[in-house]
């Protein structure tokens, strides 16, 4: 990224000082509803002291004033150096560049050009939305580290939306699709929300958070009548219906926060191709969020398939794309399709793509049969199955009851008889979804069980090969390929490919690359295969 530094000669006014340094537009500041906006960490801190009032009967203690006064006082800072920040913080879009100035006593300026901006992301929180203010956030080329992101927070939500089309005015121009619009949100797509992961782990992160945040005020879960009650009574009852009905207790919990976590997410979604062929995802209820991707940063699109909404017959779809930020920021930003029927993902896929996506399950589509690996990289993972997770809890098992009680022991060939057949069957499944191949301008990679995931990549994308062996993988013939990617994750993984072919087929989907290590000249001139 360019143009970062101190600005020698900015003096300390407003725009006036600044508007003809590149002869173009004056400096403008934020909203002035930003200082509210930075005034919201208020939330918790009161909300905890509410908390505490109720929980004491309404007794405020001496500790419970300390707090009070340490907020008053650190509401005064903040405030201070909000107003400080946002006094002495403008920006102006050039012909050229999007130009940044900051600080108090070292002014600094950030320019950065704007044919290198490759994602605009306005995202709004509920206060943000309470006050019509959004948050823009501009990634350039060289932003995955978070570096070479600008943030202007926050700014009125009209303001925001022509900002973004002036900074997208440069994009890379092209034919978009016939129907700008790729996908909609349909709620029959709610059936999915509980095959997701938040079905159980959102409860325990729930649990989680309420234990926080109940201590953080002096309140210890455990202590609390009903919670002793609740706990006597079903250690007291009978487990075989207790322990189910514990399970199904969480299982309904979780399927109802997932499902309103997806409307929270996903409400008012819509893909679209805007602004001279870029790619837009709008969604959210309480918190907004409008992603742009320009058109030449889309590298390819993965359609993901973890194993319950695989069984249910669904996929969601995420970009593969540059200037996404960070892998935290990239998670959040490079979603397509929200938890939808596979059908559809594979549409919007190949509407992403502007081609047909290479679904290897169709079997009618030209091109897209994957090469399957040794069946050797199947007994590897029948065997790191029954080693991490037979052996160990079998093994945990059986020292507990040879150490405590012989109930343990009988638990511990349960278990073994119980999850020898599973390790089994995924690692088979595992094995079968093992496959790699070219389909025209893409090349394609599926792997993964608990997560299948079927990578559609631009060949002209792949910067780089990486070859990675082990031991174990050397004497079995195998050898792990990565494809490294300026978007995304960076390298995308062709696990246990056979050690002959897979120079090959590297040279094949990226030419360019290997073929001067892949050739070597004899002695008499000729040239041979290394």
């Amino acid at each position: 990224m360019s143009g970062y530094g101190d600005a020698d000669g900015i003096g300390p006014g407003g725009g006036a000082a600044g508007a003809g340094e590149h002869g173009a537009s004056a400096w403008r500041r934020l909203s002035p509803r930003t200082l509210v906006v930075h005034c919201g960490w208020l939330g918790a801190p009161l909300g905890s002291l509410a908390l505490t009032a109720l929980a004491t009967g309404g007794r405020i203690t001496a500790g419970a004033w300390f707090t009070l006064g340490a907020i008053a006082a650190a509401f005064a800072v903040v405030t201070v150096a909000a107003l400080i920040r946002w006094a002495r913080t403008d920006f102006r879009v050039t012909g050229e560049s999007l130009d940044v100035r900051s600080g108090l006593f070292t002014r600094r300026l950030r320019s950065v050009p704007l044919h290198r901006v490759r994602t605009v992301d306005l995202t709004a929180s509920p206060l943000h939305r309470l006050l019509g203010v959004t948050v823009l956030r501009a990634g350039t080329a060289g932003s995955r580290d978070g570096g070479g992101e600008l943030a202007l927070d926050a700014l009125p939500v009209a303001e925001g939306e022509r900002l973004r089309v002036e900074l997208l005015a440069r994009a890379a121009t092209g034919a978009g699709a016939e129907d700008p619009v790729l996908a909609r949100i349909s709620w029959r797509w709610l059936r999915y929300a509980p095959l997701t992961f938040w079905v159980v782990g959102g409860v325990f992160v729930a649990g989680g958070s309420a234990y926080r945040v109940l201590h953080e005020i002096g309140i210890e879960p455990w202590k609390l009548g009903f919670v002793r009650r609740a706990f006597a009574e079903f250690g007291n009852g009978m487990l075989w219906l207790t322990v189910p009905a514990a399970l199904l207790a969480v299982i309904a919990l979780g399927s109802v926060g997932a499902v309103v976590l997806y409307v929270e997410n996903w409400w008012n979604y819509r893909l679209e191709w805007a602004d001279a062929g870029s790619l837009r995802v709008h969604r959210g209820l309480l918190t907004t969020r409008s992603v742009t991707v320009e058109r030449a940063r889309l590298r390819g699109v993965v359609l993901c398939e973890p194993l319950l909404l695989r069984a249910g017959g669904g996929a969601t779809v995420r970009a593969v794309a540059g200037g996404l930020g960070n892998k935290e920021e990239n998670r959040k930003r490079s979603g397509l399709l929200p938890p939808a029927p596979r059908r559809e993902a594979v549409r919007v896929a190949g509407g992403t793509l502007q081609s047909a996506f290479p679904d290897a399950a169709l079997a009618h589509h030209p091109g897209v049969a994957l090469t399957p690996h040794p069946r050797v990289a199947l007994r590897r993972r029948r065997v790191r199955g029954l080693l991490f997770a037979v052996v160990p809890g079998t093994a945990l098992l059986a020292g507990l009851g040879a150490a405590f009680t012989p109930v343990l022991l009988h638990a511990a060939w349960i278990y073994a008889v119980l999850a020898t057949p599973v390790a089994l069957w995924l690692a088979r499944d595992a094995y079968r979804n093992l496959g790699h191949g070219i389909a025209g301008r893409h090349l394609v990679v599926r792997s993964g069980t608990f997560s299948r995931d079927t990578v559609a990549l631009r060949r002209e994308a792949v910067a780089a090969w990486t070859f990675t062996t082990s031991p174990f993988t050397r004497r079995a013939g195998l050898v792990t390929l990565t494809a490294a990617v300026a978007a995304g994750e960076e390298g995308y993984r062709i696990p246990d490919l056979a050690e002959g072919a897979a120079p090959g087929f590297a040279a094949s989907a990226a030419p360019g690359i290997l073929e001067e290590f892949l050739i070597s000249p004899r002695r008499d001139g000729s040239t041979a295969s290394t």
